[in-house]
């Protein structure tokens, strides 16, 4: 079985929207853009407002837990040119331990949820705890580029 087109993978706590639609899109050029949360994957109001995203960025959407991404990406088609994201690093960190096969990791808006996270880059939005370094250091243990970057014209730094 061929590996899957992963185009992108990001890390973004609000999954799907402008940003991610507008830009991220256009720079990656997927034309399905995956889901991967398990929240969302019940949520129909969360699906319908990223499909709109989806939409007009030309794209098709799925909204899959984290076991069913890991259970179906190796039975994509190689035309499925693919963006995943994930809201957390914990939940980037369980695709890629479940042998979803990323190479790089996008880390993008990790706002402040008020839960004792810090600014931990001179870049704005990008909060941890220290569960969160921990994924970056379990992903990068796994062979993974993992670089920080809120848009696709934004200077990359790496983690």
């Amino acid at each position: 079985m061929a590996e899957p087109n992963i185009k992108h993978a990001r890390i973004d706590n609000r999954l799907v929207h402008g940003q991610v639609g507008n830009t991220w899109v256009g720079a990656t050029r997927p034309n399905l853009i995956i889901v991967a949360d398990d929240e969302a994957a019940k949520d129909s109001l969360q699906q319908a407002m990223m499909k709109m995203t989806a939409d007009a960025a030309g794209c098709g959407i799925r909204f899959f837990t984290l076991q069913k991404t890991i259970d179906v990406i190796w039975k994509a088609s190689p035309q499925q040119a693919i963006f995943i994201v994930c809201r957390t690093p914990k939940d980037m960190r369980t695709l890629i331990e479940g042998n979803v096969p990323i190479k790089e990791v996008n880390v993008g808006n990790m706002h402040d949820d008020g839960t004792g996270t810090k600014k931990v880059y001179k870049e704005p939005h990008v909060y941890c705890d220290s569960n969160d370094l921990e994924d970056f250091e379990a992903i990068k243990k796994k062979g993974v580029k993992l670089y920080i970057q809120l848009n696709p014209t934004d200077h990359r730094i790496n983690i």
